[in-house]
């Protein structure tokens, strides 16, 4: 039997916790190649996780060694849909493993959405962690009260970064000039909107009090909205999530119960909030909210930045399903579906597949569900004695790598990718820092060694 060739589309933890499952799993050859848009690795572990987790950050080490595993390539600043398409991926290789993450915020769908100043907390969370593809205007930097709407961790994450101080932006690897703009910014009030009460809010308690330990700013939480929520947990209000909410309560409590040390900067929590209106002619003033417990009592907050984080989305990838419904993939057993059929030899991993929820590890589980589905298919086709294994595809290991060339697509492979993240360390080191990265794509290619 020969090597099986399988091409995963993305390199976030999904995508290559999903080669490395191939590669090292099977009790057959596998070969993997892991296309990528970005000329770097890694998806949402170096442009989503915060850049001041460092701890989670360093898992990176552990990606790294999946894409030097022996089998594995790296096959970066690829756009699917565009440099290759589904369909050509799906005449190269036996299997295709769609793991496309999901890059979309999601909408409010609040009358006002489209303002300027109002800017989906993806883009933001993009921009400060270097992503080439993100841009902000750092003008908007000029409001002295931001608001981010939503109550999980990206919008700790936000409020977080906002209220750093310069020291502690240089601990991180995020580009110079990003620190230099959220240094000078005028932003001296962050507040963080729930739609819901403190007991519904998804963050959790480590990332809570990790804000609350922040040098440059009080962190403030309504007493009497708190104190009803813990009332009601207590008679026992949503029993079956008891044990986390009560924890959640407990470190909001403590956080409540701390006097303000009269810092430059706030990060206030307002719950029972929805926003209803965003207030404004060309670019945001305000933000209309409507008290829960009685809409038609309504506060507009003044402000020149607002951050919706209230999730992601997938999108569709040209030449596969996609069901805008759900802004995922559709599968049965990470087999893709069109319609009620199996799409053969098209499978689905990660946020394109059960939608943007769980942790890095989460995507272990998943990877390894998709896994056993492309190995016990092919399992299949070769003890099929009708089928001819040898010629079902063009799966010479050349063929993809001339068929890109011949388009002139600059492909970053894993010994140019080492070549930028050296680059990085330089720069870094150049300023007292550990590294720092680059934020634009012309810059990373040039230090590919790619002159383009």
């Amino acid at each position: 039997m020969r090597a099986l060739r399988v091409a995963v589309v993305g390199s976030g933890p999904a995508g290559a916790f999903c080669a490395q499952i191939l590669a090292e799993e099977a009790d057959h050859p596998v070969s993997v190649d892991v296309f990528e848009r970005l000329p770097t690795p890694f998806g949402l572990v170096r442009y989503g996780v915060a850049p001041d987790h460092q701890k989670i950050k360093s898992i990176v080490a552990s990606f790294a060694e999946i894409f030097e595993t022996p089998g594995v390539r790296f096959l970066g600043n690829v756009t699917v849909g565009s440099d290759i398409t589904v369909s050509e991926l799906r005449e190269h290789y036996d299997a295709v493993v769609l793991a496309s993450g999901a890059p979309l915020d999601r909408r409010l769908g609040v009358p006002g959405e489209d303002l300027g100043g109002v800017v989906p907390a993806g883009r933001f969370v993009s921009w400060y962690s270097g992503h080439p593809d993100a841009d902000f205007d750092t003008s908007l930097l000029s409001a002295e009260r931001a608001v981010v709407v939503g109550v999980g961790n990206v919008a700790l994450d936000v409020a977080r970064m906002l209220v750093r101080t310069p020291d502690e932006l240089r601990r991180t690897d995020v580009p110079e000039h990003v620190i230099e703009a959220l240094a000078g910014h005028a932003v001296r009030e962050v507040c963080i909107v729930g739609r819901r009460g403190p007991e519904a809010a998804k963050f959790t308690g480590k990332e809570l009090l990790e804000l609350a330990e922040v040098e440059g700013a009080d962190v403030i939480v309504p007493a009497e909205e708190l104190a009803l929520a813990e009332a009601a947990q207590q008679a026992g209000a949503g029993a079956p999530s008891r044990p986390a909410v009560t924890r959640m309560l407990g470190s909001l409590r403590k956080i409540a119960d701390r006097q303000p040390q009269g810092r430059s900067r706030a990060i206030r929590f307002l719950f029972n909030r929805t926003p209803v209106e965003f207030v404004g002619d060309t670019s945001v003033t305000g933000i209309a909210l409507a008290h829960t417990a009685d809409p038609t009592q309504v506060e507009v907050l003044e402000t020149g930045l607002v951050l919706p984080a209230i999730g992601y989305r997938s999108v569709p990838l040209g030449g596969a399903p996609f069901d805008e419904a759900t802004g995922t993939v559709p599968h049965r057993d990470s087999r893709v579906l069109d319609g009620d059929r199996t799409v053969p030899g098209l499978y689905v991993v990660g946020w394109a597949k059960r939608g943007p929820s769980g942790v890095i590890g989460t995507n272990r589980l998943c990877a390894s569900e998709t896994a056993t589905a492309v190995l016990a298919d092919a399992a299949a086709a070769a003890a099929a004695p009708e089928r001819d294994t040898d010629t079902d595809t063009d799966t010479d290991s050349t063929a993809i790598d001339d068929l890109l060339r011949s388009r002139g697509v600059p492909v970053v492979n894993w010994s140019r990718w080492l070549a930028i993240e050296a680059a990085e360390v330089r720069l870094g080191q150049a300023s007292g820092r550990d590294r720092a990265k680059f934020h634009h794509r012309a810059d990373m290619l040039v230090a590919a060694g790619i002159d383009r």
